[in-house]
């Protein structure tokens, strides 16, 4: 019997690796054969793939950034294109264009779909006057393009509660919930933290952009610096190309005086966090749910994070971290020097945090339900 193909559609080929790589090898162990599609693929991540056993890397046409009509009804067709030359039994698409068009493409080519909406961003954010005419936009685009997918699949419930109360979706679609992209707790190992220098050090690690709160984390490096001088404040992160983005030139002037660390873009975050204290990312970004987060939770960081969705499912409240108001500078930094004032509470609760990612993030737990929703759909 011929083994169902499966179609991962991703907008980045490092995050078949970094964010699906346990996914992928999951599916092949289960029996499919899958195959891959994105715009193009570093030689690293070819040679990944082929070592985990993917059917075929497939490429696409994709504009990552802005909309363009002929550019996207050409990246609908390319990828229907792709869909019906390998014979594809089931598309899985995620991260937001890949949905859309992945979807709609899946859909004219009637192959079901299982669709994973990983947080829906600085659109959804309602923010600003661009973001809400995007959002609008992007309303419209989901409603036409996932109605008809067999499964749509959220990383928190505040999403899919949103996608229901402004009717992207109806009572008639299903839905599932998994708890973000899961995490391998046999690489990120815990490791106990006795805070033996008597230095408390925290950590960011996200695109450096204001809606991650990267602003927020060097305001409050500025105030605690001053205050706790042997306090330690980490950043680590690329620089991006935003009308948001955090200036280079800010972060290089505040690591020559000595206000907190600039390590850039680094390729081994593992390493860092197990050096750290503290791990915090004060986003008010429509996450899915972090995996920054999840794999400081794994190492055993107490976490600080915003109480929006998709952060608030990473913090149970006092035990293994703080929840604060989005874009609240004094909530942030009280909450961090809790830290500084109450060492002794970074072993325990950075021993809960380990416990809390093997209890609900275990990427092992994660796969199982994505499969079992996958088998599902492929049976019927």
């Amino acid at each position: 019997m011929d083994k169902k193909r499966i179609l991962v559609v991703a907008s980045c080929a490092n995050s078949l690796i970094n964010f699906r790589g346990d996914y992928i090898q999951r599916l092949i162990s289960e029996g499919y054969d899958v195959y891959t599609a994105v715009d193009s693929y570093p030689e690293k991540v070819l040679s990944k793939l082929k070592e985990y056993g993917v059917k075929a890397p497939l490429e696409y046409y994709l504009q990552r950034t802005g909309l363009n009509p002929f550019n996207d009804l050409k990246t609908i067709f390319n990828l229907k294109k792709l869909i019906k030359e390998n014979n594809i039994d089931l598309v899985f698409p995620y991260t937001v264009k890949p949905v859309i068009y992945g979807s709609l493409a899946a859909n004219m080519a009637k192959v079901p779909v299982v669709s994973l909406i990983t947080g829906l961003g600085f659109t959804f954010t309602g923010l600003t006057l661009k973001s809400k005419v995007l959002q609008r936009l992007n309303e419209f685009l989901y409603k036409i393009s996932i109605r008809k997918n067999k499964v749509v699949v959220f990383q928190n419930n505040d999403d899919r509660s949103l996608f229901f109360d402004r009717h992207i979706l109806t009572k008639k679609n299903k839905t599932q919930v998994v708890s973000g992209s899961g995490v391998n707790l046999d690489q990120f190992t815990f490791r106990p933290n006795h805070n033996s220098n008597g230095i408390t050090s925290f950590i960011i690690v996200t695109r450096l952009i204001r809606e991650k709160g990267t602003h927020l984390f060097i305001e409050a490096a500025k105030v605690l610096k001053q205050k706790y001088p042997n306090t330690e404040f980490h950043v680590i992160g690329s620089v991006q190309n935003s009308p948001s983005a955090i200036k280079v030139e800010e972060l290089q002037s505040l690591h020559e005086n000595g206000t907190l660390v600039f390590h850039g873009s680094q390729s081994n975050v593992l390493q860092h966090l197990t050096k750290q204290d503290v791990f915090v990312l004060p986003t008010f970004y429509r996450e899915g749910v972090p995996r920054s987060i999840l794999e400081a939770l794994s190492v055993g960081l107490p976490i600080i994070t915003t109480d929006s969705p998709g952060c608030r499912e990473t913090v149970l409240e006092g035990e293994n971290g703080f929840l604060i108001p989005p874009q609240n500078l004094e909530a942030l930094i009280k909450a961090m020097e809790f830290f500084i004032t109450n060492p002794k509470r970074l072993t325990e609760m950075g021993l809960k945090s380990r416990e809390y990612a093997e209890k609900r993030f275990d990427v092992d737990i994660i796969n199982q339900d994505l499969i079992d929703i996958i088998n599902s759909v492929i049976k019927k």
